[in-house]
């Protein structure tokens, strides 16, 4: 009689556990597929980069100056718009020519650079500058201001262009949305769905195990033919 009564509360546990646990199972296992199912260069964009863009080559450039004693600790020389420019220290742009400061990009500037880095004949659609973004926005952890260029295609795809370097920051797309979206289901991260020690997923992860223990507990209390194998 004990034995009942213990087999009955061990199922009504795992009942109402799987109850609660069991869309979450469903968001896992969902996602699970969809991960193991998709090409992670795909959902980078890799398909709609422009892989045959070749860089300019320039002479006569110029030997970076700077003024006050901070020395170079970082060079890279950028082309804009069919100009050469040095980003020194990560703060400063400067013509490669001429010594010419310059201070941020314009949105034609923005509009070549994207240009140059997506598949050829994408039509744009619109192109907004964007100051500050949500934990939601899938520009989110990057370099800001930036230019968002939107291209007319079943795939919406955006590029994204930094407003202070010119530096072509990366590319959104449906699939990589989608993908998004599924990421937060399965790291519970719904407040900015990066990050993968949140205390909600580690108790959905605990129920989840007290969940499978119920139930091999279920069948060992309560399986036939293992108590006809102890009689």
């Amino acid at each position: 009689m004990v034995k009942i009564k213990t087999a009955l509360k061990i199922r009504r546990a795992h009942r109402y556990l799987g109850l609660f646990l069991g869309i979450q199972f469903v968001l896992w296992t969902a996602s699970g597929l969809y991960f193991s199912w998709t090409d992670i260069d795909e959902i980078h964009g890799d398909q709609f980069r422009n892989t045959e863009a070749m860089p300019m080559s320039f002479q006569d450039l110029t030997i970076p100056l700077l003024d006050g004693k901070a020395g170079i600790t970082s060079l890279e020389l950028r082309e804009i718009a069919g100009e050469p420019y040095y980003w020194i220290n990560g703060s400063q742009m400067v013509h490669a020519q001429s010594g010419v400061p310059k201070k941020g990009i314009t949105e034609m500037e923005a509009l070549e650079i994207a240009q140059r880095n997506v598949l050829p004949g994408l039509k744009v659609q619109d192109v907004q500058r964007i100051e500050k973004v949500g934990k939601h926005h899938e520009y989110r952890g990057r370099s800001l201001p930036v230019y968002a260029i939107s291209y007319a295609s079943p795939e919406n795809i955006k590029a994204y262009v930094s407003a202070t370097d010119g530096s072509f920051q990366t590319l959104r797309h449906r699939d990589w949305r989608w993908f998004d979206f599924l990421w937060m289901t399965h790291t519970m991260d719904y407040q900015g769905r990066d990050d993968f020690n949140t205390t909600v997923l580690r108790a959905f992860s605990l129920l989840g195990l007290l969940t499978v223990l119920s139930g091999f507990t279920l069948w060992f209390v309560s399986s036939p033919t293992l108590r006809k194998w102890k009689g």
